[in-house]
């Protein structure tokens, strides 16, 4: 037998594939029977070596006495010219049998005499691999999975009828072709430098994305790609496949959950960041900073100008135009489109025409999903603001009703420019559920507007309209109500005679109407006592009798007479802070006064107020004050306290009224409590 050899020597290797798999051995009988051949391979599956099996007889080394008959039958059959293939069991070297795949056929030598060629490998291995060859074909024409095979040159050489399905093209009109030439409008470069990179590097690359369309589809639809390469059991390439997923769906319902998480994301934040004050402009802006840019690109919310002038919701109706105070509007980028907005803070008046004043009068939100010219003109408040939309970009509108306990406030409007996707159905029920919330903080406050209004009203209208300027002494009073709700604190100037002033500041707890109408009760009794000219502890005593009387009625007091015949300040307090004593050099301190509890504590009756005498030199400052002057929810009070002992000992050069209006503006700018404030100073010496 020869070997193959190049003109320079060198010896080829030989190609692995499937006959190295199956081990394929060869024997040659001569005419008589005899082994003439042994192959390496047949000495492997039967455990004979060339040396004890040549020139020996097959039948009666190979074969089973009980099947040498059918052994001699099957030898002078090809002998006669016919092949036979099939399985017949040999004995191996070691005495059992094995069962041999045979392929045989006849051969003749330069003398014509036959030989037998039997091609023979073990027959559980030929099983095995027709089982995975069976099961490889079914898995590879049953997929639905895409299935296609190329060559080192990025041909196809094959596709599986899923991946025919997928193209749209048949395999015949496919092989030998490259990608580009049968599917044009995929991603090819990028399709086949990922097939030159698992070619060199023989590393797998695994679910790579693909946009684009075959000739099967009309819309682009995505799919998802994995690359193997294929070799021989000696490691040479034979080229590569591919794997193809269409995940168009899967996509689409990844991005569909996405969209549904960032809709529960929205509405989260909204129950966090709208309706965080009771303050009609304040929810209004909170509510678009909230849909820009989640939901719109541009907001903006307007509110009929009967709820935000009176607090009353006018219904719109019939062929009347809409009035509407713009509150607020945002813009989650740079763009004129905001300029078209109505000016936050003006009127705006909308005929019956126009969508926003149809969204008001049918309570019913209005979606727009393409906006044309004619349609620009019925959003916009006039032709300059339709043009500015136009040219910024707004390709869909969004009009949603605020509407609270079956009223409708105002509106919510919606613009895309920049998000090329038209608002859509889920676009308008997110947007609906942020309006409802924000319709429900925005009804409460104009609830409490109105409340804060009355109670404002009726605080101020018990407050002294100026504080009594009383021989020997300067006065001066502030109240500043909270920017939430108002309480029930208040002060007063009581005139008790020559040169005798009696001077009150007190607090009601709670807040709004309830509680200025307790502080009214408890102003006017004190200004009856005060005319009877009792003692500053008695008078606390009737009126903690009083406060008793009215249910739950708690408040704190300190009652000041200045006597300035005598040069003596009396106090007395029902569980009120400390006055502040500054002297004309500046000193300050902090004035004690004993027991009392405040006023409504102890039930009617039987509760002992202390009292405390102060000397009143020329040029002292006596501050009465409420908590919502020192308190602060971050820092104790004693922190409050000192801050304002440490103002007011700068304070001896300024008139009263400039030290009132600088100690408001020092401490509390925007008080979150009320704050009532009486400074009184005696006049100085000469």
């Amino acid at each position: 037998m020869h070997g193959y050899a190049t003109d320079n020597d060198e010896v080829t290797a030989a190609p692995g594939g499937l006959l190295d798999l199956l081990k394929v051995a060869a024997v040659v009988l001569d005419a008589r029977g005899h082994i003439a051949l042994w192959s390496p391979e047949i000495e492997q599956l039967l455990g004979y070596s060339a040396a004890e099996a040549l020139r020996q007889r097959a039948d009666t080394l190979l074969v089973a006495p009980g099947n040498r008959a059918r052994g001699r039958e099957l030898f002078a059959q090809v002998a006669s010219g016919d092949r036979w293939a099939g399985v017949f069991p040999l004995r191996h070297r070691d005495g059992t049998e094995r069962a041999v795949e045979f392929r045989t056929m006849r051969l003749l030598d330069d003398e014509g005499q036959p030989h037998l060629l039997g091609l023979a490998t073990d027959a559980t291995t030929v099983r095995s691999v027709e089982r995975d060859l069976a099961l490889s074909h079914g898995l590879v024409n049953q997929t639905p999975v895409g299935i296609a095979v190329f060559d080192n040159e990025l041909r196809w050489v094959g596709v599986n009828p899923a991946l025919e399905r997928m193209n749209g093209v048949p395999e015949a009109a496919v092989v030998g072709r490259r990608v580009g030439e049968v599917l044009p409008d995929l991603d090819v470069p990028a399709i086949e430098a990922r097939m030159r990179h698992v070619l060199a590097t023989g590393r797998p690359l695994l679910d790579q994305q693909t946009i684009g369309r075959t000739a099967a589809d009309v819309e682009e639809r995505a799919y998802s790609e994995s690359y193997h390469r294929i070799e021989d059991t000696n490691g040479r390439v034979l080229g590569l496949a591919m794997a193809v997923l269409d995940v168009t769906e899967r996509q689409q319902a990844a991005a569909e959950v996405a969209q549904a998480r960032q809709r529960l994301s929205v509405i989260a934040e909204a129950g966090v960041r709208i309706g965080t004050t009771l303050d009609l402009r304040q929810t209004a802006r909170e509510l678009t900073d909230v849909t820009v840019p989640h939901v719109a690109d541009l907001a903006a919310v307007d509110i009929l100008e009967s709820v935000v002038a009176h607090g009353t919701i006018t219904p719109v109706t019939g062929h009347a135009p809409a009035e509407f105070r713009a509150l607020a509007v945002a813009a989650g980028y740079p763009t004129d489109a905001i300029h078209a907005a109505d000016p936050v803070g003006e009127l705006a008046v909308y005929s019956s025409s126009r969508i926003i004043t149809r969204c008001v009068r049918s309570a019913r939100p209005v979606l727009v999903g393409r906006v044309d010219g004619r349609m620009m003109r019925r959003i916009a408040r006039d032709a300059s603001a339709a043009q500015t939309l136009h040219e910024a970009g707004v390709h869909s509108y969004l009009a949603l009703p605020l509407m609270a306990r079956g009223k409708v406030l105002g509106t919510l409007s919606l613009y895309r420019t920049v998000n090329e996707r038209p608002f859509d159905e889920q676009d308008r029920v997110l947007a609906s559920e942020l309006a409802a919330r924000a319709a429900i903080c925005i009804d409460n406050a104009r609830l409490y507007g109105r409340e804060r209004a009355t109670a404002l009203t009726l605080q101020r209208s018990l407050l002294p309209s100026a504080p009594a300027q009383r021989e020997g002494l300067d006065i001066a009073a502030r109240y500043r109500p909270a920017l939430s709700e108002v309480g029930g604190d208040w002060y007063d100037v009581l005139p008790l005679g020559p040169q005798r002033t009696g001077l009150v500041v007190g607090d009601v707890m709670g807040k709004g109407v309830q509680a200025a109408a307790i502080m009214g009760q408890l102003s006017s009794a004190t200004r009856a006592l005060a005319r009877l000219d009792l003692p500053p502890a008695e008078l606390m005593r009737h009126l903690d009798d009083i406060a008793g009387s009215l249910g739950d009625a708690i408040a704190t007091c300190v009652y000041a007479v200045c006597d300035l015949r005598r040069g003596i300040c009396t106090l007395s307090s029902a569980g009120h802070l400390p006055p502040v004593l500054t002297g004309e050099d500046g000193t300050t301190r902090l004035v004690d006064i004993p027991g009392g509890v405040p006023l409504g504590v102890g039930g009617l009756g039987g509760v002992d107020f202390g009292t405390t005498e102060l000397e009143l030199t020329p040029g002292s400052l006596l501050t009465l004050y409420t908590d919502g002057l020192v308190e602060n929810r971050e820092e104790p009070i004693d922190t409050g306290l000192a801050t304002l002992t440490r103002f007011l000992q700068g304070t001896s050069g300024r008139s009263l009224e400039e030290t009132g209006d600088a100690l408001l503006s020092a401490l509390r700018p925007e008080p979150d409590d009320d704050v009532a404030l009486l400074l009184a100073r005696t006049h100085p010496a000469g």
